[in-house]
């Protein structure tokens, strides 16, 4: 029949290990899977052969998962396999439908509605309770309360709890507790259920009402949970519920991604599968599909590391691709030059044929992202932004600009740079940096804005506030939304289930990676090297591992790279050595370039674009600005990119000044690389030519 699948097509291609899962007899299963191993596979095939071999119908198949993209992707999967009625949801999903089913039978009224956000109940209850209402204050509130909530850990006792598991709490224990317990009764009264409520109701309607988790239990008899290292206590108190006294349940995790404990999770469920199911089959898969034997190595070198490690929880992954280049680890004298170091290579990435979808940079919090935005933007690379704001558009940056332009119409007197920090105070900058939470985002925006001023007066000693807030403009018009068809700038937690061609991983110096307020702590320290083993996971073939010894552009150089590297660096790597000897042998001084018209050294990266000092006359042909301003609106439209793909304003600008008369000219316009001028440079050179 058409459609129809042998054995042999379901298990074709599958190694052993693999095989080992998918045939393991219906009950209780235990994948331990590596990073790149196949289990999403593993987990469809085991599911599509429990259907053909009759042990259940496909509807009687419940498999859960942590996002709706992995669910999305399992379901793809099935369906290609014609299993047709299996359901693969988030668990939040599946509780939402069960609830929506079942609310009738155990509340009787009309369904409660359901939260877009907490933050406005939160708000609520934190201004009865007297603590802070700022947006980041009640932000970092509602993830404590989530935590609770996920934690199954009631108002009352959340401050013995918090102590417990050495929480930082945004406001004292007893404070956050009021807040919790005002949520509650706010939400209770206005009849509206929030996500973790979804888990909590599911739970205890099949709990405490007999019939309906009959008819549940009966409707589903076969559950599959990935990820299972991310499981938390509410989490596993609803799979519970849903198993009853039964085991036909199939578990696929490793312990070595646990990154979520911050929110809740726990490995603790995974490695006490064969404790709570001591005829379980547990099956090891080791051999990794996705990175090179070079990248597989550094992952293991980078967990083997790790302290108190169950025996059980050990993958160690077999690289199954053909060799690739050695990681590249590279050490800079400040976070610009990093961030320069970095873009220039992705720029070689690309001109080798590296699609720019298939390239990531990789941070510790979304605060790193700055920099990133800016060096790509100068050498015209698109990029996106996963998982946090892009820099001029976080609310702390908006914020900070409106009170920086009302400032400079009353044209202030003094330092630029104390000026600037002056007015960020009352924003959140305060002398030390907050714990951590978004607070710390914040902080770390409102001190870019500072670090900013101090590199604007370092090129123009008089620059004012005024100057400081065109800067600041300039900067936020230059920089373009994201597309898709970019690199990606995200944070290490954002790219947990994603995979590159090519990663780089940076910023890793002490206080950052790992996370400073993890100091001290043995089970956060040992969190933060799985997050860094994540991130090197989640490269194919380009690994990078950088970090920056200062800050601001030549600032004092007093950070340390991070502990995680000690060891993992190849020995033959010449940044092993000590750094005297390295700087002996590396430093490259990079050719400094001349004003055009006064003859003068550039310093900063517009000048350096120009070719001219800022203060010097322009010679703009504004003609030809607009022709090149239209060409490009023309070419962006038949090429379906946006216009800065092409080239950015700051480029065409730098063109309508100097107006190159051929390809060597145009090429050493700084952002004109080899490729933009194969594709670009004939069709601008007539441009030019025509103009004069």
């Amino acid at each position: 029949m058409a459609g129809e699948h042998r054995p042999t097509d379901l298990l074709a291609g599958l190694d052993p290990e693999q095989l080992a899962a998918v045939r393991a007899p219906r009950g209780p299963v235990c994948v331990l899977a590596g990073a790149g191993t196949g289990k999403t596979r593993t987990i469809v095939s085991r599911i599509a052969a429990l259907v053909r071999a009759g042990h259940v119908t496909a509807g009687q198949v419940l498999a859960v998962t942590f996002t709706t993209r992995a669910a999305g992707e399992m379901r793809t999967r099935l369906q290609a396999m014609d299993v047709h009625g299996a359901q693969a949801r988030t668990f939040h999903a599946a509780a939402l439908r069960q609830l929506r089913y079942f609310w009738p039978r155990v509340v009787g009224d009309a369904p409660w509605e359901l939260l877009d956000g907490k933050l406005r109940l939160v708000g609520q209850a934190a201004h009865r309770a007297g603590a802070g209402t700022e947006r980041e204050a009640l932000r970092d509130l509602a993830s404590e309360i989530e935590w609770a909530k996920a934690s199954l850990i009631g108002p009352e006792d959340y401050p013995a709890a918090a102590a417990r598991a050495r929480r930082d709490p945004p406001a004292a224990p007893e404070l956050v507790a009021k807040v919790y317990a005002g949520y509650e009764a706010l939400k209770n009264n206005a009849r509206v259920l929030d996500f973790d409520d979804l888990l909590l109701h599911t739970a205890a309607a099949l709990e405490e009402h007999s019939a309906v988790a009959e008819e549940f239990r009966d409707r589903y008899r076969c559950f599959v949970v990935d990820e299972y290292q991310d499981v938390t206590p509410l989490q596993q108190r609803v799979l519970d519920a849903w198993l009853g006294e039964r085991d036909d349940l199939t578990v696929v995790g490793d312990a070595n991604q646990t990154i979520y404990s911050f929110a809740g999770a726990s490995p603790r469920p995974l490695l006490d599968f064969t404790r709570r199911f001591p005829e379980a089959t547990v099956v090891r898969l080791e051999r990794d599909y996705r990175s090179t034997p070079e990248v597989v190595s550094l992952a293991n070198r980078v967990i083997g590391a790790a302290r108190d490690r169950p025996a059980g929880s050990r993958l160690r992954l077999i690289g199954q691709r053909p060799p690739g280049p050695n990681p590249r680890f590279a050490e800079y004298d400040d976070e610009p030059a990093e961030a320069a170091a970095v873009a220039a290579r992705i720029r070689e990435l690309v001109d080798g044929g590296v699609a720019l979808s298939e390239i990531a940079v990789l941070f510790r919090v979304n605060a790193q992202s700055e920099v990133y935005e800016q060096a790509l933007t100068e050498l015209d690379i698109p990029y996106l932004v996963r998982g946090g704001e892009r820099f001029f558009a976080r609310q702390e940056v908006r914020q900070a600009m409106a009170a920086i332009r009302t400032a400079a119409g009353s044209d202030p007197q003094g330092e630029l740079p104390a000026l600037v920090r002056a007015l960020l105070v009352p924003l959140g900058l305060t002398e030390e940096p907050p714990p951590g939470g978004r607070q710390r985002e914040r902080w770390e925006s409102l001190l870019a804005l500072v670090e900013l001023a101090e590199e604007l007066v370092a090129t123009e000693p008089g620059a004012d506030l005024r100057r400081y807030a065109a800067e600041l403009e300039h900067r936020a018009q230059s920089q373009h939304p994201p597309t898709v068809e970019g690199v990606t700038l995200a944070s290490l937690h954002a790219a947990k289930g994603l995979e590159w061609d090519a990663v780089f991983l940076v910023g890793l110096v002490e206080g950052t990676m790992p996370i400073q307020h993890a100091d001290g702590d043995d089970a956060a320290i040992e969190e933060e090297r799985r997050l860094l083993y994540v991130g090197v996971t989640r490269a194919r073939v380009h690994l990078s591992l950088t970090w920056a010894l200062a800050r601001a552009e030549g600032g004092k150089r007093y950070r340390r790279r991070s502990r995680f590297l000690y060891g993992v660096i190849p020995d033959n790597d010449p940044v092993s050595r000590p750094p005297a000897s390295r700087q002996r042998e590396q430093r490259v001084v990079e050719r400094p370039r001349f004003c055009r018209v006064c003859g003068d050294q550039l310093h900063g990266v517009m000048p350096t674009k120009l070719g001219r000092c800022s203060d010097c006359p322009a010679d703009l042909d504004e003609g030809l600005l607009d022709r090149l301003r239209e060409w490009r609106m023309e070419r962006s439209k038949a090429l379906r990119v946006p216009a800065y793909v092409i080239f950015t304003d700051a480029t065409l600008l730098a063109i309508a000044e100097q107006r190159p008369a051929d390809r060597a000219a145009l090429v050493a316009i700084s952002g004109i690389g080899a490729s933009k001028l194969d594709r670009f440079g004939s069709e601008v050179l007539s441009l030019v030519t025509g103009a004069n």
